[in-house]
């Protein structure tokens, strides 16, 4: 049932539309600075804005904001109107935002919402989700969040809140069956041609290879990178559940595309990497839910938009440089296997920081497979960045890295990009790098102001 907007919400909410008016018209852009204004004079505003909404919440550690945008994609086929935060900002000030940027309405409408894991719970609070759909969780930003399970903690606080919402997990990740919940589950993974009668283990320095139930370690009929799989636990018998959608092939991957079959229906998404391959059955599998056909998330998979920071690729002076967001080791080895599928030579830049929301502990870096992209020669020219530059130039220098050039300030960066000697660099940064560099690219007019 619908609650009454009180004085003070509405308040808030003319305060937040009229910051977001400003910001838009005169400033070029805010994301968040509207939602902060709101929450400060009403810190229950969201409740009031997003009254009339039913809610899909997307959670997890990689591939919220890409999944956001393809199931988004997904939806708009059947609804007219989706409602999303495009731009990852994906904290309470940031959905507020997304919610003040919509004008007045009085009929029942969806959103689809990207969420900070530790946001999960005050997000349920005041919102009605009719579905969590989670990707993953791996080891990410340690001073916040803790290990792993300490994160799914935090975000199972959130689902408990609403039993009747329909879970949609990634069905590989061992984690996400571990628990007993009384809401609908729909799982999906990876259905590729693994025989049941092989047994391998993940490598020794991968994180959740544990059984979750006994503690024993976890085999695998097939792997498809990290600790996600067809896993079985020897010891105790738990083991990956039926999934409802699942790729059944992976014909073609590039570091621009990927084809790929789920459910035998022939698809092809615009971004490389097989970690976007789970995004994209993410998007499908919520599709499916909503009464989507395969025709139509096919029509909507073939929309070739890039999502910010996420294989953005910006001409800067006639030389293609592809932004990618990087922010934790499974991330980061997942972009630079990608990367290496490269056919041509490419220049190579690592732009990282350590604020907040990159997080403050950079020891991650060290469990990046640099070595194995040096060895592999598709990387000529290697280049450093951001306020933490002197981190990952150490760690590029022991992985075998000669003649580093370093380059602290981002404006710098873009200078140094078009010297490179190669057609094609990519760029791969920490989240506020990402920001900082696209705000210099977009005062050097190679993008949009704004976001």
């Amino acid at each position: 049932m619908a609650h009454s907007i009180t004085f003070k919400s509405r308040v808030a909410i003319i305060a937040g539309r009229f910051s977001y008016w400003f910001l838009h018209t005169f400033m070029k852009g805010g994301s968040s600075l509207p939602g902060k204004i709101a929450r400060r004079i009403d810190p229950d505003v969201l409740q009031a804005l997003g009254r009339d909404y039913d809610v899909v919440i997307v959670t997890g550690t990689n591939g919220k904001t890409l999944t956001t945008n393809l199931i988004t994609k997904v939806l708009n086929q059947k609804y007219q109107e989706v409602l999303t935060n495009p731009t990852g900002s994906n904290m309470m000030q940031g959905i507020i935002t997304a919610f003040l940027a919509k004008g007045k309405h009085g009929k029942r409408r969806l959103a689809v919402l990207e969420v900070d894991e530790a946001n999960v719970l005050p997000v349920s609070q005041y919102l009605t989700p009719k579905a969590y759909v989670m990707t993953n969780i791996f080891r990410d930003q340690m001073d916040r969040y803790g290990e792993f399970y300490t994160t799914y903690e935090k975000i199972l606080a959130g689902i408990r809140l609403h039993p009747t919402a329909t879970i949609i997990a990634n069905g590989d990740a061992p984690i996400f069956s571990s628990r007993e919940l009384p809401n609908p589950w729909r799982y999906y993974g990876f259905a590729l041609s693994e025989n049941q009668n092989d047994d391998q283990v993940a490598p020794p320095n991968t994180d959740g290879v544990l059984c979750p139930v006994c503690e024993h370690i976890l085999h695998y009929h097939g792997m498809t990178y990290s600790n996600l799989g067809s896993f079985f636990c020897p010891h105790c018998g738990f083991k990956r559940p039926a999934l409802a959608h699942a790729v059944t092939s992976v014909s073609d991957l590039t570091p621009t595309s990927s084809a790929f079959a789920i459910d035998g229906r022939d698809l092809t998404l615009g971004i490389g990497g097989m970690y976007n391959v789970y995004n994209a059955l993410a998007a499908y599998s919520v599709g499916a839910e909503f009464g989507v056909s395969a025709d139509a998330v096919a029509k909507a998979f073939a929309y070739d938009e890039k999502v910010f920071g996420r294989q953005e690729e910006i001409n800067v002076d006639g030389k293609t440089v592809t932004l990618i967001l990087v922010k934790n080791p499974v991330g980061l080895n997942e972009v630079l296997a990608m990367i290496q599928r490269q056919p041509d030579h490419f220049g190579l830049g690592v732009l990282l920081n350590a604020n907040y929301a990159d997080g403050t502990d950079t020891s991650w870096i060290w469990d990046g497979n640099f070595e194995q992209l040096v060895e592999s020669g598709r990387a000529t020219t290697y280049l450093v960045g951001g306020e933490r530059y002197k981190d990952i130039a150490f760690r590029m220098t022991v992985a075998g890295v000669d003649n580093l050039i370093e380059k602290p300030d981002l404006g710098d960066v873009i200078n140094q990009v078009k010297q490179m000697p190669e057609d094609h660099v990519y760029l791969l940064a920490t989240y506020t790098a990402v920001l900082q560099l696209r705000k210099k690219l977009a005062d050097g007019g190679y993008i949009k102001q704004g976001f």
